[in-house]
């Protein structure tokens, strides 16, 4: 069989398929405009250029970070050691620098090595042990983790230099950093390889049916480990930027990370037992989660109360993704 598995996406209210518009998005992108009427009616300054880009900085990290998880869940995976990576990325970084004095940009590679190490290792657990991807990615989750606490035993760093602050600080014409800049291009990038590669639509067809696929002449193993690996890369990236932005770095970054990651690619269409889900559909979810973050916030909602609407929006997403699929 042609290894060039065509996935067609239903297109929405005629819009052309090529925008990535699939029916899935439609309901999350009216969610997205209904929470910015409903946000813009009750606090001040929501709609304000200042807030909406900081609405922008705040969500850069979830959204590189989700990237990585959309292509993980389009195969009917899971990575919930997303945040411990970012972590030991982190601490990785660090303690290349400060410690052993290596340039910053040659220890910022060090980080990302570090992400695609744990990836690469993630991939082995699946690929090769045959451990269920929950498993396997719980085990790195708590491995990832102990290594970042070991890396400077637990210590809290700083003294990064100026143009690494910089990154996420000066904003160019006005309106964009390159760390947001960092996350447009990757969007658009995965984006492009997901709608018009034989490589994302593989992804599509790993999820969908992970034998078939094999039969189709797909290297369903191959793809998965790269997934996995661009997955910890991404979450590794989301470290560099979070150090960037707050000018110290701690083993204990990123605690709950993953489950934000999860809920942003869920909120957007995308289905926990795979062959569903978009980068659009992720980007509004991530901006649902970052929107709705920031609104409670202006409104002066309590951080607790918070965590129990973000959780009640992720059971809503899920259960109408069942809900879906018993339609189907």
């Amino acid at each position: 069989m042609n290894n060039q598995v065509l996935v067609k996406a239903k297109t929405a209210g005629g819009l052309p398929n090529w925008v990535g518009l699939d029916t899935s998005v439609i309901g999350p992108i009216a969610g997205l405009l209904l929470l910015c009427a409903v946000l813009t009616a009750f606090t001040e300054n929501f709609m304000s250029l200042s807030n909406l880009l900081n609405v922008m900085d705040q969500v850069t990290v979830l959204g590189i970070m989700a990237l990585g998880m959309t292509l993980v869940i389009l195969i009917g995976g899971i990575d919930l050691s997303v945040g411990a990576v970012l972590a030991l990325a982190i601490m990785v970084m660090s303690w290349l620098e400060l410690v052993l004095g290596v340039p910053m940009w040659l220890a910022m590679l060090g980080a990302i090595a570090a992400g695609a190490i744990c990836g690469g290792t993630t991939a082995l657990l699946v690929v090769r042990a045959g451990l269920p991807s929950f498993i396997a990615t719980l085990a790195m989750m708590s491995v990832a983790r102990g290594l970042a606490y070991m890396v400077t035993d637990g210590a809290q760093v700083s003294g990064f230099p100026e143009w690494f602050s910089n990154l996420s600080v000066i904003r160019y014409g006005g309106v964009l950093s390159l760390t947001v800049t960092c996350f447009v291009l990757l969007a658009l990038g995965f984006w492009f390889a997901l709608k018009f590669t034989v490589s994302g639509r593989s992804l599509y067809a790993i999820g969908g049916s992970s034998k078939v696929a094999k039969l189709a002449g797909i290297r369903v193993k191959a793809y998965t480990s790269a997934v996995y690996i661009i997955c910890g890369i991404c979450a590794a990236v989301g470290g560099i930027i979070t150090t960037s932005r707050l000018d110290t770095a701690g083993a204990g970054a990123g605690v709950g990370y993953e489950l934000d990651v999860i809920a942003a690619v869920v909120i957007g269409g995308g289905s926990l037992k795979g062959g569903a889900g978009s980068v659009v559909g992720t980007i509004v979810g991530v901006l649902i989660i970052g929107v709705l973050r920031n609104g409670l916030n202006l409104a002066g909602i309590s951080p607790f109360v918070q965590q129990v609407v973000i959780g009640a929006v992720i059971a809503f997403a899920v259960m109408l993704d069942q809900l879906k699929r018993k339609g189907d």
